[in-house]
């Protein structure tokens, strides 16, 4: 029988057009016609101030930590429950990780312990979009007004959702966004920075460009272009760039495949899934997702390996999450748990993801049938 694997990658659009035409245009470095295509789009779809393309969400998020000038002795609070990213963009500006633990039901950081781990270090908050599912922004955004801190928007999962009509990635002051194979709209990898406040435009494409003051030199704002601020190549290659724009033009369509199928996982689970054995996702009311995940939560770990097993002997792979950071052997070294996470502790052990893509009717069929068969025994 043929496998249904946690992820496929597909072609959606016209990607492959764009890919030879970007060749044909001569240029397939980086800043081409591509790129430029895919800012525009990005910042009609979202509304935010500036999008640029990165080569990776990892790189967006490290511009977004040299954008705030951290640095040794400074303290940025975050989630435990999140990819590694997220803290070593902090942890290369030599600043503090401060790990806090999530919502039971959301799986995102609660502005209550938000609150408690705050110090008189503390200068900003990485907040994550688990699953696509927006953080609870108004109150995170209040506590960083009170406490004069900037708020980071990792949306490496979240690009079509939104939060109280609100697109995720123009809630904080700036947001990190991935289209690795694995998220929604794809380009093998790459990402995006977005901003939201004017002040870090200038700079962010600087830093972006090694440095150099390229962007204001072919706008003709000055005569040549030099060395003048610390960067990175932070960009993708016009081929990513092409593949790219060929998914943001479908990436409504792409949304609707896939909330297609998280539907139906949900209508069939909410009948044969006990709720005594594993837990469904749960949406805030406020709350629209982009279906990018979804994951059924068992009580402890032996359960969720069981399951596991079990689909994998149906031919379905169904992978775990994150290991805690604050657990890890970096967390440990860069960063410190603020509080108890008892939480985040129990969510990794019992947390499992189904397959998830814009997958057809008999691939979805076999997963549903593969987990009414598990919870019938």
């Amino acid at each position: 029988m043929a496998t249904v694997p946690f992820n496929k990658p597909k072609v959606q659009g016209r990607e492959i057009d764009y890919i030879r035409e970007a060749i044909e245009l001569g240029q397939i470095s980086g800043d081409g016609a591509f790129t430029k295509r895919c800012h525009a789009k990005l910042e009609e779809m979202l509304g935010v101030r500036k999008a640029l393309l990165t080569h990776s969400c990892t790189a967006a998020l490290e511009m977004a930590a040299i954008l705030l000038d951290l640095e040794a002795g400074d303290e940025v609070i975050m989630p435990s429950f999140t990819f590694v990213s997220t803290a070593n963009a902090v942890c290369l500006r030599g600043a503090t990780p401060v790990f806090v633990d999530i919502d039971p039901n959301t799986l995102n950081i609660s502005p209550e312990v938000i609150e408690a781990a705050i110090t008189e270090k503390t200068v900003a908050i990485f907040v994550v979009h688990y699953a696509g599912v927006v953080c609870d922004m108004d109150a995170i955004n209040a506590i960083a007004d009170r406490h004069g801190l900037k708020v980071v928007e990792d949306a490496a999962q979240a690009l079509g959702s939104t939060y109280r009509g609100r697109n995720a990635g123009t809630l904080g002051v700036m947001s990190a966004f991935s289209f690795h194979e694995t998220k929604n709209i794809i380009s093998g990898e790459g990402g995006a920075l977005c901003i939201n406040d004017p002040q870090y435009c200038e700079r962010a494409e600087i830093l972006r460009e090694k440095g150099t003051n390229r962007s204001l030199f072919f706008r003709g704002a000055v005569d040549k272009y030099s060395w003048v601020d610390i960067g990175s190549s932070y960009l993708p290659g016009e081929i990513i760039s092409a593949f790219l724009y060929g998914q943001l033009e479908v990436a409504d369509t792409v949304r609707e495949g896939r909330l297609a199928v998280w539907h139906r996982y949900n209508d069939a689970f909410k009948v044969c899934v006990p709720e005594d054995r594993a837990r469904l996702p749960f949406i805030p009311p406020e709350c629209e997702h982009n279906a990018h995940m979804y994951y059924l939560l068992f009580p402890e770990l032996e359960a969720r390996e069981a399951f596991r097993e079990y689909l994998k002997s149906r031919d379905v792979m169904a992978p775990f999450h994150y290991v805690p950071l604050h657990s890890s052997i970096g967390g440990k070294k860069f960063g410190r748990a603020a509080g108890e996470l008892k939480t985040t502790d129990a969510v990794s052990d019992g947390l499992v993801r189904l397959p998830m893509y814009t997958m057809d009717g008999h691939e979805c069929d076999k997963v549903i049938e593969a987990v009414e068969a598990y919870f019938q025994t």
